[in-house]
């Protein structure tokens, strides 16, 4: 029994380490994302910082740890074995739980995972010792007060951080405007000031305070001068800030990479808890059972847990190695950064989320508060404040997402909010701070339009929603995980062990094969970021190429799956088959939303040359897939009601077509890479000529029904004839497509709307 908790200690040492890997390609855009939105320096300089930071926070984090330890259990009420089981449930559904969200994109919390996962399995185990024992109740089992106040200051945090954030932004904004460098001289030295005194304060104080080399005479020394000496911090920055404005040093480039830091090190000190906090605790256990607990697991109270964490300096360490590791290198994490960075952009943006009933209703009725509240403002106040708020006097660097100012103000506001949250001793959310920081700052900063606040809410909606849906699966899991565990013994732990090995592998492949690499993405991003509208333009047209290339690829596809399902009567390949058609119909309409954005880039005579053009070329896109469900639907209720198979009379006949169908939409589509479309109307000939072979085997069909007697294949014939109607159709679509494309992309020509 010994040696399989040895094993245990050493599995929850092993989740801990893909838990911190995990863990930061989720949270590094807490950290991150304002320096890179607004591209103050280059992305290792970035990276470079905040791993500084990092490591600096791991090696002096210690306090937090004591969560783990005592925050929600009341370990002296619990056995070695009911101990071990908690935390092993713990960190079971943790890495899962973090692995699927960052799968998607989506910031979650890790202290919000933790939390309600040791809430979610000390109260499964509670529950089963108070049913063997009905004197003992909860309160004396769940440190209930300090769960509830964790949660508290949790979730009140994200409306805290989302107004302090949009009400400091409008005063930023209302004192620097978008020209910000021509006011940069009467503001920057309060605003330097200030931003440089909360950060070197959450550096030098929060940061050097929980270290375990500092002594506590001068831990007791820091309190009693804080206030001078808060007060001599901000009086020196304030000059310094001045000082640097005049010496031509940009003081909002030094703010933001300092405040990088010192966020990475909040990261660091307040969420390494939420890391390897639960498995520290978990060897601690160990080591106090190995040596006083007789090899009486089941009896052993855990008593030890009750005092406080002295982390191994070792530990620390080689956590804060594989944090930077991750974040410099986790594709994972990109992939978060950029969720929050699109959600936050001051242009239009990659809107991810599409719309939702819930945030058009939002928008209707915060625009009808806003046209009554009008009303009621001077028009002299209005002008003023539309001359300083006027977005078209924005100018941000070449790739950035939004400007210096608000990046500032996101570090600045996070930070002291986290600040509050950490003397406080709370496992304060980071992600749920800085992510709500930088939704309100977006919108006073007039990020959020009419063309895309829909969008915009309706991804912080999803965002919030992914929180909350966290915290209950969270806790519902790490309950049933936790009874499993207890009532299924060390054969129960062995399966959850190899269960989540499987399933993290599985994860990972399936990662892999979701986000490799897309160049239109590559290309919208730079097509946003551009000031050419030169380069808009080419960087649009290949967009818009690359998005006709893949549906045609796409539909060939189909086109093939399709005519295969009916042939060999699978009926779970063409339920396959429709279900590609509705993830692609969500994603054409993501690329069309893309493309329209494209449009305010490039030269607006251009652009209203093309519209019609593009629209034509959107549009035959959609009729592909519209076309390929007409096609679908028949055969599959054939097949799914296991009606009479396709005769085979049927098959060979029609495979001519498929080949010359398949072969025309290779060609087209080679036009679109290749950008040659020399020949192209053989192309269109060819289609016309496949279009009337198809309306004489249609007419011959047609005639094979009539004529037939006793006809027990007339269900089949059927379906037969739609699938000849719908490839005829398809061949006319892609006509459309092959000749607006073409239009669309030429440089000279001038062009006449073709009626379609």
């Amino acid at each position: 029994m010994e040696i399989f908790y040895v094993i245990i200690i050493c599995f929850l040492g092993a989740l801990a380490l893909f838990d911190l890997w995990v863990g930061v390609s989720n949270d590094a855009v807490n950290f991150l994302n304002s320096a890179i939105g607004s591209k103050v320096a280059s992305f290792r300089v970035v990276l470079l910082i905040a791993a500084l930071g990092v490591f600096f926070g791991a090696v002096t984090s210690n306090g937090m740890m004591d969560v783990a330890r005592h925050g929600v259990m009341i370990p002296s009420q619990f056995t070695f074995e009911q101990a071990i089981t908690v935390f092993m449930a713990v960190m079971v559904t943790d890495v899962i739980i973090l692995d699927i969200f960052n799968n998607m994109g989506l910031p979650t919390s890790t202290t919000v995972s933790m939390v309600f996962e040791l809430i979610g399995g000390t109260f499964a185990l509670a529950w089963i010792k108070i049913a063997g024992d009905p004197e003992l109740e909860f309160t004396q089992l769940l440190n209930t007060g300090s769960a509830l106040k964790m949660i508290a200051a949790i979730f009140f945090s994200v409306l805290v951080a989302f107004l302090l954030g949009t009400i400091v932004q409008w005063l930023a904004r209302l004192a620097f405007t978008f020209k910000y460098k021509e006011h940069m001289k009467w503001c920057i030295g309060i605003f330097g000031g200030l931003s440089i005194t909360v950060m070197l304060f959450f550096i030098f104080y929060q940061g050097l305070k929980s270290a375990s080399f500092v002594s506590a005479a001068d831990r007791a020394w820091v309190d009693s001068h804080f206030t001078s000496l808060t007060a001599g911090v901000f009086i020196v920055s304030v000059l310094l800030s001045e000082v640097l404005y005049l010496l031509r040093v940009n003081v909002l480039k030094v703010v933001v990479l300092l405040g990088t830091f010192s966020l990475a090190l909040a990261f660091a000190g307040n969420d390494l808890v939420n890391f390897i906090g639960v498995p520290l605790a978990g060897l601690s256990a160990w080591q106090d059972y190995a040596a006083n607990g007789a090899g009486q697991a089941s009896e052993y109270m855990m008593t030890s847990l009750e005092s406080s964490a002295s982390s191994p300096l070792a530990f620390l360490a080689l956590a804060a190695t594989i944090m930077v590791v991750a974040m410099t290198t986790s594709k994972k994490a990109r992939n978060v950064i950029k969720t929050s960075v699109d959600l936050s952009a001051q242009d239009g943006g990659d809107e991810l989320f599409g719309s939702s009933g819930a945030a058009r209703g939002i928008v209707r009725m915060s625009q009808g508060v806003i046209d009554r509240t009008e009303h009621y403002i001077p028009r002299s106040l209005r002008n003023i404040l539309a001359r300083r708020f006027n977005t078209a006097d924005i100018s941000l660097p070449q790739g950035a997402a939004f400007d210096e100012v608000r990046a500032a103000v996101n570090l600045v506001i996070s930070a002291i909010l986290i600040i509050l949250g950490t003397t406080q001793k709370l496992p304060l959310s980071t992600t749920y701070v800085t992510f709500m920081v930088a939704m309100g700052s977006s919108l006073a900063d007039k990020a959020w339009g009419r063309e895309n606040a829909v969008y915009r809410i309706t991804g912080v909606l999803s965002v919030v929603g992914g929180w909350l849906l966290t915290a209950a699966i969270a806790f519902t899991v790490c309950a049933v995980v936790a009874a499993c565990m207890y009532f299924g013994g060390f054969p129960a732990k062995g399966l959850f062990m190899v269960l989540v090995a499987l399933i993290l592998w599985r994860s990972n492949v399936a990662y892999k094969k979701k986000h490799r690499a897309k160049p239109e993405d590559e290309t919208f991003q730079a097509l946003v970021r551009t000031k050419s509208p030169e380069l808009a333009w080419e960087l649009l047209k290949q967009h818009v190429v690359s998005t006709q290339a893949e549906m045609i690829q796409f539909t060939m596809k189909m086109f093939a799956n399709i005519t295969a399902g009916f042939a060999g009567h699978s009926v779970s390949m063409l339920r396959g088959v429709r279900r590609s058609l509705d993830d692609q119909q969500r994603r054409l309409a993501r690329l069309r939303r893309r493309e329209i954005v494209g449009l305010r880039y490039i030269s607006q005579d251009i652009a209203l040359e093309r519209n019609t053009w593009y629209h034509l070329s959107i549009n035959s896109a959609e009729q592909y897939i519209y076309c390929m469900k007409r096609m679908l639907e028949p055969v599959k209720n054939h097949v799914d009601n296991n009606f009479n198979r396709l005769p085979r009379e049927y098959l060979r006949e029609f495979e001519p077509v498929i080949k010359k169908t398949n072969s025309l939409l290779d060609k087209t589509r080679n036009y679109f890479i290749t950008g040659n479309y020399s020949g192209y109307r053989n192309i269109m000939a060819e289609a016309d000529e496949l279009k009337n072979d198809i309306s004489r085997l249609r007419k011959r069909h047609i005639d094979r029904i009539q004529l037939a007697k006793n006809n027990r294949n007339y269900q089949v014939a059927i379906v037969y004839l739609n699938l000849i109607q719908e490839s005829q159709m398809l061949l006319s679509i892609m006509r459309h497509q092959l000749r607006a494309t073409k239009k669309f992309t030429d440089e000279v020509e001038s062009v006449v709307p073709y009626n379609t």
